[in-house]
């Protein structure tokens, strides 16, 4: 698919300080089509409360006039923010919400309209990245040719999108010309409000996960012995099991285990913080990841079951894969169906302690390191993106096929 004008809505605003889905998504389709991406609005108490960061400097900037509402990061792609705040209406009850809610849309919707406009869109492409309230009326206010509805975590477990999000996006889902999804979990879920469902898989950044690359490894991490079994990412309370951690560090003193990424407060209150073959690196630049992976012997990514999981595509796992590194994970729904042929799949103490010790009898196995590389490489964006582009032109053709 080329030549075609895309819109995105998201829950999650363009200038993250961490690497996403939907912007990797975003960069993808701009390879070949032009994209409008509008950047997350402020609503009324977020304006009020202030943040410490560029995203939150940026948007006022533009609310107060001092910075142009347009700016385009590649030759195909526009970021769009709004020159306004939005109303705060999650606490509101159910009839107010729609009241205020529908409000907020439709001033979003006008900024959306004169920005293509602006650009020149025509026969858009609505991408809706799970953001269940500013987007609810979006179809019926710009109109595109093809709506799509994108599930990629599950939101509803969030105590903020439970409160109105319950009733509501199963509607956008119904609505929606298209769902798809980043797994089988969800297309199971999804396909009963809409048959027009569909997962994909989404991708890892090739270019920065290079292991042919002679990464060296930071300073921080070179001073701990080996064997170290390691983490990247954020360390949430609400999806790592901190108490299997804390067991399988007590069970193995003579491994090292290392954590790379944000702690959540409940997590830094964890027994895991005294044990001395624990490591806590805090959060690090994203160029410098693949390094610290580099460093590691084993990757884990020991999970919690739970609703936020089960079906979650863990991004993490192909970027240890795509490093080459043996892996042990928790078997969750999409690591059973996507990555058990590629990582050791565990739930117990026992599972992870014995998985681990194969882990590490594979490190210098190349065979098999190339295998995890080479299967890394067929979840590109590239690949991503590609599924969904054949999803919007089977749905296309079977609407024209029938009008």
């Amino acid at each position: 698919m080329i030549k075609r004008d895309f819109i995105i809505t998201s829950q999650q605003n363009w200038d993250i300080e961490i690497g996403s889905t939907i912007n990797n998504t975003t960069l993808e389709l701009s390879k070949n089509n032009r994209v409008l991406y509008l950047n997350t609005p402020l609503d009324h108490i977020s304006l009020l409360k202030g943040e410490d960061n560029y995203s939150y400097r940026h948007r006022l900037d533009v609310i107060k006039g001092r910075t142009s509402a347009l700016r385009q990061v590649n030759k195909n792609l526009w970021i769009v923010d709004c020159p306004f705040s939005v109303f705060s209406v999650n606490q509101l009850p159910a009839w107010l919400f729609n009241v205020f809610n529908e409000i907020n849309n439709k001033k979003i919707a006008n900024r959306i309209l004169a920005a293509i406009t602006e650009l020149g869109f025509s026969d858009c492409i609505h991408i809706i990245d799970t953001d269940i309230y500013r987007s609810f009326y979006l179809k019926e206010l710009i109109k595109p040719s093809v709506s799509i509805y994108y599930c990629r975590d599950f939101v509803l477990n969030n105590p903020y999108w439970k409160r109105h999000g319950r009733r509501l996006e199963p509607l956008l889902a119904a609505k929606s010309d298209i769902v798809i999804t980043n797994s089988t979990y969800f297309a199971e879920h999804f396909s009963h409000y809409n048959p027009h469902t569909y997962p994909i898989e989404t991708g890892v950044n090739l270019v920065l996960y290079d292991s042919s690359k002679p990464w060296a490894i930071p300073e921080d991490l070179a001073s701990i012995p080996h064997p170290i079994i390691g983490y990247v990412g954020a360390l949430a309370s609400s999806r790592l099991d901190g108490e299997l951690l804390y067991k399988m560090a007590q069970e193995r003193p003579n491994y090292n285990f290392v954590f790379v990424g944000p702690e959540d407060e409940k997590f830094t209150q964890l027994p895991l913080h005294q044990l001395k073959n624990v490591y806590f690196l805090g959060k690090k630049p994203m160029e410098t990841l693949p390094a610290y992976i580099t460093g590691f012997d084993v990757c884990i990514n020991p999970q919690k079951v739970n609703e936020i999981t089960d079906g979650n595509y863990p991004l993490k796992i192909d970027e240890y894969l795509a490093m080459g590194k043996p892996t042990v994970a928790t078997s969750t729904h999409t690591m059973r169906d996507i990555f058990s042929r590629h990582v050791f799949l565990a739930n117990t103490l026992e599972e992870y302690l014995y998985h681990i010790d194969e882990a590490l009898t594979e490190v210098k196995d190349e065979v098999k390191r190339n295998n995890r590389i080479d299967f890394a490489h067929t979840h590109s964006w590239g690949h991503s993106v590609e599924k969904i582009y054949k999803i919007i032109d089977q749905f296309q053709t079977n609407k024209n096929n029938n009008s």
